[in-house]
């Protein structure tokens, strides 16, 4: 054997030995603690279809930036009078990807108004929570 094959079988054997004993200093969790962290996350994901539509909001933490009353602040704008631009689909959609919807004349003054700030993309979060802020904000 040449000396790089040399090097090459014992890096290998190295790796080996380190992996087996990786495998057998392993300590394992208690089932039940497994089952009971994944119940509190159903239940949580559960729960949030009981909030109302100002809960979610406050959750979401929408509040942080566009103020306790959604007036606005000096970070983001205001959420009021939203139906006079927005329907629920194109909302919610916004809400979902508003990377999306950054080219529109609209949102160009709001990064000029607002340089640091930039708006969440809350496509992983449920639709009917989604769907129950979208109602809130269009009647706001």
């Amino acid at each position: 054997m040449t000396k790089p094959q040399i090097w090459v079988a014992a890096f290998l054997a190295a790796f080996i030995l380190l992996f087996i004993l990786q495998k057998v200093t392993k300590k394992e969790e208690a089932p039940t603690r497994d089952l009971s962290s994944q119940m509190n996350n159903q239940m949580s994901e559960e729960n949030t279809t009981e909030l109302t539509a100002a809960q979610l909001i406050s959750n979401f933490g929408c509040t942080n930036c566009h103020g306790s009353d959604l007036a606005g602040t000096k970070m983001a704008p205001g959420l009021t009078n939203l139906s006079q631009h927005w329907g629920k689909e194109s909302l919610l959609n916004y809400l979902r990807n508003p990377n999306d919807f950054m080219d529109k004349p609209r949102f160009k003054e709001y990064r000029e108004k607002y340089p640091s700030q930039l708006m969440p993309s809350y496509g992983n979060k449920d639709i009917k929570d989604l769907g129950k802020i979208v109602d809130y904000l269009l009647t706001r």
